[in-house]
């Protein structure tokens, strides 16, 4: 029997290249063959910024809570930091995450969804540092919140 006729004639590559956007949540007219602008350079700076900073949130609370460096940043005495020390590794490995997430974003090889990576664990920064301005102390604001609002606004407006 001989194989069926088909109407149009497909390109097998060309269902492979359409897959391979449909996965990894592109569409062709995304593809931008031109060198990246400032803003996006900007961008990915600031998020690589709050990444680090979330990296050393983590290392602060899941190592250093009751060593001298983590009894000054966070301004408690031994007994204190002895106390929390548990809840304090608890919030180190949130920040790892939070890290985690925005490193994604960095290297994911769609930047459209990377992008979408980014503004969403940027905002989970940003209501998180919001979260702990009001509850624990302005200063939160200023270390996490405003370096994760400026990466925000910036990935905001790249159109990656």
């Amino acid at each position: 029997m001989p194989p069926a006729k088909h109407f149009v004639e497909v390109d097998d590559r060309e269902i492979q290249r359409g897959l391979t956007y449909f996965l990894l949540a592109r569409s062709p007219e995304a593809e931008s063959p031109t060198a990246m602008t400032n803003l996006e350079l900007v961008s990915k700076i600031l998020i690589g910024l709050v990444a680090l900073t979330h990296i050393y949130i983590l290392i602060l609370e899941m190592f250093l809570w009751t060593k001298p460096t983590g009894l000054k940043t966070f301004r408690m005495s031994e007994v204190q930091a002895q106390t929390t020390k548990v809840l304090a590794a608890n919030q180190g490995l949130y920040n790892g995450f939070l890290a985690a997430g925005l490193i994604w974003a960095l290297v994911y090889p769609s930047a459209y969804f990377g992008r979408e990576l980014a503004l969403f664990f940027l905002g989970c920064v940003v209501v998180a540092a919001l979260y702990g301005s009001h509850t624990v102390g302005k200063r939160i604001f200023f270390v996490q919140g405003l370096p994760a609002l400026l990466a925000f606004l910036t990935t905001l407006f790249v159109s990656f």
